[in-house]
């Protein structure tokens, strides 16, 4: 197979990387003694049938050690996500269902420069809309409650003495946010910190800011939770507060909902409610609507999945979707 290949030196590695340019390329570090890494191959094997764009290459972690070094490969079976050269995403284990949602999601079809413009144009449309899901937006290693590094930790520290209101993504639980943001910005080391849409900068600036007393004019003023909340809900005209997303749905009813949702051919966002806990709590009185999945359509509560299945056997959903019921 073309596009299943193997790399023995880190020159082979390189070259092959380089060669598939835009296009995906799968690299799977593995070891022979390791059963889960033949597994693992086979399942490689089928998605290499399945997307003839991507190149998979099998790379003896223990044989190349330099290339194993520069991306800190701990055990087998990793896998890394290249795209024009550069790392975009990655996978520790032995996980089938997660490596075929992750080369789904990165592989386009179609021709290789099509599918290279395509990936780009989703890209920046996703970091815009992650940069302005909220006024004041912090990207972080690890989350405001645990930040995972001492500047993310100083700039909470910061941000919280001031009583600044904000919101944060942890660029470490997704590696095409964290490397694509740096190009998008022009910005190369984290935190980053936006206030509407636009970059005020990293630890430093903020020190200086909030030593020259500007942090607070610089920062949106605090708002509600329920402005907040009609903030989120009116994001796109049809929302899903669900636990999990779009590409992995974290309970049986979001699941569900989901399916439902995908089979209408009707374009939505989804909100994860596990990310933000003062959303979770503050939705269920705003809309006095106590559980989880909740569907709105331009600003409206439609409800939960027991309402999405009525509405699916009267052969209504489609029309109250695009606000025409």
């Amino acid at each position: 197979m073309a596009n299943l290949v193997e790399a023995t030196t880190q020159q082979q590695f390189e070259d092959i990387v380089a060669k598939a340019g835009k296009c995906l390329t799968v690299v799977h570090f593995q070891a022979a003694w390791a059963p889960q890494c033949g597994q693992m191959n086979e399942v490689m094997a089928e998605l290499a049938k399945e997307h003839t764009h991507t190149t998979f290459v099998k790379l003896e972690a223990e044989a190349v050690p330099e290339v194993s070094e520069k991306y800190e490969i701990a055990s087998v079976p990793t896998f890394l996500f290249f795209k024009a050269g550069e790392k975009v995403d990655r996978l520790d284990g032995a996980h089938a269902p997660e490596l075929t949602k992750k080369v789904q999601r990165l592989a386009v079809t179609g021709s290789p420069a099509g599918a290279a413009e395509s990936c780009a144009t989703d890209l920046n449309q996703r970091l815009k809309k992650l940069i302005n899901a909220a006024p004041c937006m912090l990207f972080m290693k690890g989350s405001s409650q645990e930040p995972r590094c001492g500047f993310s930790r100083q700039i909470v520290a910061l941000l919280k003495e001031h009583n600044i209101q904000y919101s944060s993504f942890d660029i470490l639980s997704d590696e095409e946010v964290r490397q694509g943001l740096k190009t998008y910005s022009n910005w190369p080391t984290y935190p980053q910190l936006y206030v509407n849409g636009e970059l005020v900068g990293g630890l430093d600036i903020v020190k200086e800011l909030a030593e020259s007393g500007e942090l607070e004019n610089t920062c949106p003023k605090a708002v509600t939770l329920e402005h907040r909340l009609k903030t989120i809900i009116n994001q796109s005209p049809v929302m899903l507060f669900m636990k999990g997303n779009k590409e992995a749905a974290r309970c049986g009813f979001s699941r569900q909902t989901l399916e439902i949702m995908n089979s209408t051919g009707v374009d939505y966002d989804t909100f994860d409610i596990l990310q933000d806990e003062e959303v979770r709590q503050g939705l269920k009185t705003y809309s006095n609507w106590p559980t989880y999945p909740q569907l709105y359509v331009k600003g409206e509560l439609i409800g939960g999945l027991d309402i999405l299945k009525e509405l699916m056997e009267s052969g209504d959903l489609v029309s109250v979707l695009k606000g025409e019921a």
